[in-house]
């Protein structure tokens, strides 16, 4: 550890030098991946050279603890060096945790798509609360949190299909827990006998790609345009505004029609795009990962239930961690930080034993 330590510290000086080099300022590109790169190291570097103090204060105090006559001095000595013993296990604790290397996507903004399952108009009443739960999860965090796509159930309120684009640093980091299915068992309004009934909704996280991460051609694509239909204002039916985007090589198709704008449209699809073929990129390195380790906590299968959410009880179960919270209100509010905390703890655990591991 202590070697890792000495090459972080070394890495965070050198890139604090290039950031004072006007020929690094003069360049955008390399600005940024520079200050990326510090900001990555900066609790790191913080951790080890509070570490640094801790043993050399501990050196110092252990050095008067044999040397001192003066009680008084030995006694303060004595003190203080039990409170830094406790300093430096903390942290050794902590420093394997921030040595390990950080998902290169956590920085990115997301795409949440959420889908009812089965369950009827029940799923999607509860795909349209899961949404609303991760707008207003985006509020708690500052984040910007744009609907790019809707289709829903009529007079109901339910929501068939939702794609979220949501915009924030580290929001990648945070939501990607969420991809999985949501399981909802509670009395539907509609049910007279008071009869539980069990429905599933859904979730898929993608980390929004950028045009540098995903190339594609325009001869690949294949763009229909046509007239939107269902809400959306009084001229929302009088032009071909919408607009649906097939990937020829992957087959994949993308439409947009919530916008009056026909370009807006295509921005919005195209967006929808480029984070399902980069997400399909990270699947196949999911699988290929799968071979030979599997995470409790991995994003890589969709279909698994992750999450039951049970209102005659109050509580919501994550599976994966064994995890029950008697918060649903709070959670369906938004405060869903305490279910994301406990998920981010489990992996960080596995990642530390497999490094153990490993070395």
């Amino acid at each position: 550890m202590r070697e890792a330590l000495e090459k972080a510290k070394a890495r965070f000086d050198e890139l604090t030098a290039q950031l004072a080099d006007p020929a690094v300022h003069g360049n955008p590109g390399e600005l940024k991946r520079v200050s990326k790169e510090r900001s990555g190291l900066e609790s790191l570097v913080g951790a080890a050279r509070q570490y640094d103090a801790v043993l050399q204060r501990i050196a110092e105090d252990t050095a008067i603890m044999r040397h001192e006559k003066d009680a008084e001095l030995l006694a303060m000595a004595k003190a203080e060096l039990e409170e830094l013993e406790a300093e430096r296990m903390r942290l050794e604790a902590e420093l394997p945790r921030l040595l390990l290397p950080p998902d290169p996507l956590d920085h990115k903004n997301v795409i949440v798509e959420v889908r009812a399952g089965t369950g009827g108009d029940e799923a999607a009443l509860f795909a349209a609360e899961i949404l609303r739960m991760y707008t207003k999860y985006s509020e708690r965090r500052g984040w910007r949190a744009e609907l790019l796509s809707m289709s829903g159930t009529g007079g109901i309120g339910g929501v068939k299909e939702a794609i979220l684009s949501i915009g924030g640093e580290g929001a990648y980091s945070r939501f990607k827990y969420e991809s999985g299915v949501h399981r909802v068992q509670r009395v539907p309004q509609t049910e007279s006998s008071g009869r539980i009934h069990t429905s599933a909704v859904t979730v898929a996280v993608l980390p929004e790609a950028e045009e540098i991460d995903v190339e594609i051609k325009p001869s690949d694509l294949q763009v229909d345009v046509f007239r939107s239909s269902g809400p959306g204002g009084q001229s929302v039916n009088t032009a071909d505004s919408a607009v649906r985007i097939r990937h020829i090589p992957t087959g994949i198709v993308v439409q947009c029609q919530d916008e009056r704008s026909q370009l807006k449209n295509k921005a919005k699809a195209l967006k929808v795009l480029r984070s399902r073929l980069l997400d399909m990129e990270i699947q196949e390195q999911e699988k290929k990962l799968a071979a030979t380790r599997r995470s409790m906590v991995s994003t890589g299968d969709r279909s698994a239930k992750i999450r039951t959410y049970n209102f005659q009880q109050g509580r919501v179960t994550d599976h994966r961690i064994g995890l029950t919270l008697y918060n649903l209100d709070g959670v369906l509010e938004g405060d869903i930080d305490p279910l994301i905390d406990g998920l981010f703890n489990a992996e960080q655990a596995e990642r530390l034993a497999a490094s153990g591991a490993a070395s």
